[in-house]
């Protein structure tokens, strides 16, 4: 150790205040580090094991190889497990929407192959022989051809040709250029409708169908799909020999390690390493004004110390080596304790987030602490080039400072008696304490510009990252209002008594304390033209009555233009006729609901229950134009249908797009302003109008308004739930449907999930941001700390000096106060218009991104909490100080000039 590391060690050792404040502020620094990089890592593991988990842990496939292949990677060193599916051959979709999929693709999976490539149930179960087989929904969602539990399939089943070559999965289709050779006929009972297999791409000319491989059919066609011992050598893998084949990459699950090769990935990565450097980006600037303003005012103390050294022969390079020893020493103790701290306290976070993420992504994969050396070496080394920068800026200016400046330290403060003139307006407002003040804040601005610029940051990331939750949990209120219930269950073809039963069960679950049942059936309704609103005509297109009864309107679900010309046939409205010329058939949807629920809608209403119940009861319904602009916040807003609130109308429920007159019912219609309660979960699309009709009735009417002889246009029928703890009660559910061999096509929705879902991304963005910020923070307290109570130590001469001259201790502490007001006032200043600019940014891109109808609102609380919070910081600290210099003798101060 030579002279220079011994002097910077007794620099420390002498202002231990100051270096315990500045160890403290690279435990910070290096904790924040070192959280952000674990957390990242940790959350990468997670969601690569939940991915793994979602789509299967194999890391390449290959669809199209024969046994010889497998049996060759089965004695490759580089695979830990296989598994494979047989290619039992294509036959054709008929009613294919899609053309690029014409086919449906069948898959021979063995037991094990169920367990290595998961598949999710929509509804049914898993084949268990070669006779049973499981149909993606995709086929009804993309292929527009519905396939529902208990059908049975009859395909003719074979094999894709392009010339003498054999295609596969991986192989899109091109019409024209390849055939279809049938090889046999194969009939399957379906058992389940699933979600699409992680395997079948959107290129894929087939849509995948699972069976249960036949021992006796030993195809040669395979698909397999290999797990590594190393994933990351899955590229080198696939290139190397194995290339010959055509192959797929699981993609879902090597996106989280870095690996993918899908473009849409390389952004994925690019955003998530750009959010995490400029984490770590402001982390340092943080940290860089706290260690830099030390290592600067350490300097200033010893600035003839320095001067004195350079006189007797020290070089620049050595007195910058003892600066940067000195920095060494700093680090060598703060961030061996702030990687220990950066780990506990993450470790501490991820416990309290971790059931959270469950609820939000993989319930059956735990988020857990997860240490990666990398990232600690790469976090500690970021922590000592921040300390390096921080050190070296101040050494290369006190090294390149001439000798005799340092000795008669005239270098600090260069200014001239305009440069702290003061108005006399100011001395009258403020008086000589004030004066003062604003004197010493004018004269080495410098010093004070980094107590400002931290108390500035520390502003706009608070009151930015408030803004940012404030905009989330606005988000999260508005789909509060999505549906009026947790669970639903929807179908369209199960017979009602069926139906009933199931509710029946699934009422008794447990949590669930309120429950109903309801059927939607589309009718048509002849409607006089002169009944209709203008608002009504204007989006037809009429001027009125007799224009729109004689024109009609072809879109939105009117009849068109030759029905409303024309009469009604015998037979029913067809594509001929309407009744009369003034007359317009419009969509009618009535929502049949459990006597119950109708009887309580009445109630709310004010309705007379004999008016409005029996087998000759009036209709409530609902009859309003759309609200395009979606402007209106209540029913009551929207635009009227018609310009009666009653009327009595004839219906005729739909069948195939079509009515039929002779099942006519005559019903009395009253128009109310309620928001009807929300139909079950449905697949498929509704045709959009510009109007909403809609009425409400018991179900004890549906046998007279729906005849069970009538083969009626059922949009949706099902039940509905509300539980204290919906994930409970829909697992329970799941459980009693499964058992109860429905063989109708459903669907069970679990809505809360939703709301769920946007409470947990609230509740980790909230963890996070304030986490981040309370830690950013106490960097920038601990930067305003070290900075004023060390300049009021470098001022101790000049204080002691206005106490010799007769200042009291009352005039001296107005003088500090004085001097904190300023401080936080001309730190408000710039961070307060800064941050509110920066929070308008945020809520424009939360707009660009979706969430509209938020209103854009300051965070006023956290406004305050920061002006309460900065203004508080700078006057403790300065009472600290100050403290201390009142503590002191006024001769030693005078006679002491801290060399």
């Amino acid at each position: 150790m030579n002279i220079f590391h011994k002097v910077a060690l007794q620099g420390l050792k002498k202002n231990r205040t100051r270096t315990v404040v500045t160890v403290i502020g690279v435990i910070l620094s290096a904790a924040m580090i070192t959280a952000v990089a674990t957390f990242g890592v940790s959350l990468l593991d997670y969601m690569t094991k939940g991915a793994a988990q979602k789509y299967g842990d194999w890391q390449a496939a290959f669809l199209n190889v024969d046994s010889s292949f497998v049996r060759e990677q089965l004695l490759n060193k580089e695979v830990k497990n296989t598994v494979t599916f047989e290619n039992i051959g294509y036959a054709a979709l008929d009613g294919a929407e899609n053309p690029n999929k014409p086919y449906l693709f069948i898959a021979g999976f063995q037991p094990e192959t169920f367990d290595a490539l998961p598949i999710h149930l929509l509804s049914g179960r898993l084949p268990e022989n070669s006779g049973e087989i499981l149909v993606s929904g995709k086929v009804a969602s993309n292929g527009g051809v519905s396939y529902a539990v208990g059908d049975t399939l009859t395909l003719t089943v074979g094999a894709r040709m392009k010339g003498n070559e054999k295609l596969g999965q991986s192989d899109p289709y091109t019409a024209g250029d390849e055939t279809l050779l049938p090889e046999e006929k194969r009939t399957y009972r379906v058992v389940g409708i699933c979600q699409t297999p992680a395997f079948e791409k959107d290129s894929s000319p087939g849509y995948t169908l699972i069976t249960g491989a036949d021992p006796s059919d030993r195809a040669d066609s395979l698909s397999l799909f290999v797990t590594l011992k190393n994933p990351r050598q899955v590229h080198s893998y696939v290139d190397a020999g194995n290339g010959r084949h055509s192959y797929i990459l699981n993609n879902d699950v090597l996106r989280f390690m870095g690996l993918s090769d899908d473009p849409s990935d390389r952004l994925f990565n690019g955003l998530l390493y750009t959010v995490g450097g400029i984490v770590i980006a402001i982390i340092m600037i943080g940290s860089i004004f706290l260690i830099y303003n030390s290592f600067s005012i350490s300097l200033n103390e010893r600035t003839r110390q320095i001067g004195i050294l350079s006189s007797v022969g020290a070089t620049a390079k050595q007195l910058r080596a003892s600066v940067l020893f000195e920095g060494l020493c700093i680090g060598a103790v703060g961030i061996p304790l702030g990687v220990l701290a950066g780990i506990g306290s993450i470790g501490l976070v991820i416990i309290v987030v971790a059931k959270n993420f469950g609820n939000l992504l993989y319930a059956d994969v735990p988020l857990t602490l997860h240490i990666s050396v990398l990232a600690i070496a790469g976090a500690a080394a970021v922590s000592i080039v921040t300390i390096l920068i921080s050190a070296y800026i101040p050494a290369k200016k006190a090294a390149g400072t001439p000798v005799m400046e340092c000795i008669r330290q005239t270098n600090e403060v260069k200014l001239g008696a305009k440069a702290v003139k003061t108005s006399k307006l100011s001395q009258r407002i403020y008086g000589l304490e004030g004066t003062l003040a604003l004197k010493n804040f004018k004269r080495n601005r410098k010093r004070y510009r980094s107590i400002v610029l931290s108390l500035v940051l520390s502003i706009v990331l608070f009151i930015s990252t408030s803004a940012f939750v404030m905009e989330l949990k606005k988000a999260s209120e508005q789909t509060k209002v999505v549906t009026s219930y947790d669970i639903g269950f929807g179908t369209q073809d199960m017979d009602d008594g069926e139906m009933l039963q199931l509710y029946d069960k699934l009422k008794n679950t447990d949590e669930v304390y309120e429950s109903s049942y309801q059927s939607y059936i589309e009718y048509s309704c002849i409607v006089p033209a002169g009944r209709l609103t203008e608002d009504f005509r204007e989006s037809a297109g009429g001027d009125s009555a007799d224009e729109i009864a004689s024109n009609g309107i072809s879109a939105d679900g009117i009849l068109p233009r030759e029905i409303a010309s024309g009469g009604i046939s015998s037979s029913g409205i067809s594509s001929g006729g309407l009744t009369t010329d003034d007359s317009v058939a419009l969509s009618l949807g009535i929502q049949f609901l459990d006597d119950g629920t109708y009887r309580n809608i009445l109630d709310s209403l004010g309705l007379p229950l004999e008016e409005f119940t029996g087998q000759n009861g009036k209709l409530i319904a609902v009859a309003k134009m759309k609200d395009d602009g979606s402007q209106a916040e209540k029913v009551e807003q929207l635009r009227d249908l018609f310009t009666d609130s009653t009327m009595d109308l004839t219906i005729f429920p739909q069948t195939d797009n079509a009515s039929e007159m002779g099942t006519g019912q005559n019903v009395g219609i009253t128009l109310v302003d309620i928001v009807p309660p929300d139909t079950p979960p449905m697949t498929g699309t509704v045709q959009q109008k510009p109007y909403d009709f809609q009425a409400l009735a018991p179900w004890s009417l549906k046998d007279k308004l729906a005849p069970s002889g009538l083969t009626e246009d059922v949009r949706v029928k099902g039940l509905t739930f509300q539980s204290h703890n919906p994930s409970k009660s829909a697992a329970e559910m799941k459980t009693v449907i499964q058992g109860a061999g429905i063989t109708s096509a459903y669907i069970l929705l679990n809505t809360s999930e939703m709301l769920e879902e946007s409470r947990n991304y609230i509740f980790i963005a909230n963890v996070f941001a304030y986490t981040f910020i309370i830690m950013i923070s106490l960097i920038a307290a601990a930067n305003v700390f070290n900075t004023i109570s060390t300049n009021i130590k470098l001022r101790r001469q000049e204080l002691a000096m206005l106490r010799s001259v007769g200042m009291s201790d009352r005039d001296f502490n107005k003088m500090m106060r004085f001097e904190c007001v300023f401080y936080g006032m001309r730190a408000l200043l710039f961070g307060l218009p800064l941050a509110v600019v920066s929070s308008w940014l945020i809520h424009r891109g939360m707009f660009a991104a979706g969430a509209e109808g938020i209103d854009f609102t300051l965070p006023w609380a956290s406004i305050g909490i920061s002006v309460c919070s900065v203004l508080l910081v700078i006057f403790v600290t300065m009472m600290y100080a100050v403290s201390k210099i009142k503590k002191e003798n006024i001769i030693d101060a005078l006679r002491d000039d801290m060399t």
